[in-house]
C-alpha cells in the first residue's frame, strides 16, 4: 500500500509507488524493454554502419578493377572466393555462378550478427503499446474500484489512480516509438548494405579474383 505522502505524488516515481504489483510489473517490463531497445539499436547501428562502409568500398573497387581494401566484409567475401575449388571441366559461366554463390553465402554469414537484434526491435515496437494499454486498463479498474469503496468521486480522488494508469501507456509508447524508428532505419541500412555488397559480388564474379588469393591468410584469421 502506498504511504499517505505518495497518494498525490504525480511524479514518475510517485506514480510507480502508487501502482499495484500488476501495474508495477508492466512498468518494469517496459523500462527494461526500453533499455534493451536503445542498447540493441546503438550496437547494431555501429555494426551496420561499418559493414555499409565496407560494402561501398567493395563495390567501388570492384567496379574500378582495383584491389579491394581490407575489412571484415571484404575479407569474408574474397576469402570465400579464394577458397572455392576449381572443378575439372567446369565452364567459365558455371565457375562464375559458383563463385557468386560462395561470396553471397559469406555475405549472409557476415551480416547475420549485425541483424540479430532486429526481431527484438520489431517485437517491442508492436507489443509495447499493448502491454502499456494492459497496465492502463488494469490501473483504471483499480481506480474505479477504489472510488466505489470510498464513495468519493472528486478530482483529487480520481486523478492519482488515472494518472498512474496512463503512465503505463506512456511507458509503452516510450519503448515502442524508438523501437519503430530504429527498426525501420536499421532494416533500410541492412538492405542498402546487402545491395551494395551484392553489386560488388556480381562484378567480382564476372572477373574471378585470382589476384586476391594472397589475402586468404588474413581473411581466415
Amino acid at each position: 500500500m502506498p504511504s499517505p505522502d505518495n497518494l498525490h505524488d504525480l511524479s514518475p516515481l510517485g506514480l510507480f509507488l502508487m501502482a499495484d504489483w500488476v501495474v508495477r510489473s508492466v512498468m518494469i517490463l517496459l523500462l527494461v524493454a526500453s533499455l534493451a531497445v536503445w542498447a540493441v539499436a546503438i550496437d547494431r547501428w555501429m555494426r551496420l554502419r561499418r559493414l555499409a562502409h565496407e560494402a561501398a568500398l567493395l563495390d567501388r573497387h570492384a567496379a574500378q578493377g582495383g584491389r579491394v581494401p581490407y575489412g571484415r566484409l571484404p575479407d569474408a567475401i574474397l576469402g570465400a572466393a579464394a577458397t572455392s575449388p576449381e572443378w575439372p571441366g567446369e565452364s567459365a559461366a558455371d565457375r562464375r555462378a559458383r563463385l557468386a554463390d560462395a561470396m553471397r553465402l559469406a555475405l549472409a554469414d557476415t551480416m547475420r550478427p549485425a541483424q540479430s537484434g532486429l526481431p527484438l526491435l520489431a517485437s517491442v515496437a508492436s507489443a509495447g503499446p499493448f502491454i502499456g494499454l494492459f497496465g492502463t486498463v488494469w490501473g483504471i479498474m483499480n481506480a474505479f474500484t477504489a472510488i466505489a469503496r470510498s464513495g468519493e468521486s472528486s478530482l483529487a480522488t480520481v486523478a492519482p489512480g488515472i494518472a498512474e494508469a496512463l503512465f503505463a501507456t506512456a511507458l509503452g509508447l516510450f519503448a515502442a516509438i524508438p523501437a519503430v524508428l530504429a527498426y525501420n532505419r536499421l532494416a533500410a541500412l541492412a538492405a542498402e548494405t546487402r545491395a551494395r555488397a551484392n553489386a560488388g559480388i556480381a562484378r567480382l564474379a564476372a572477373r574471378p579474383p585470382q589476384a586476391e588469393k594472397s589475402r586468404l591468410p588474413r581473411a581466415a584469421e
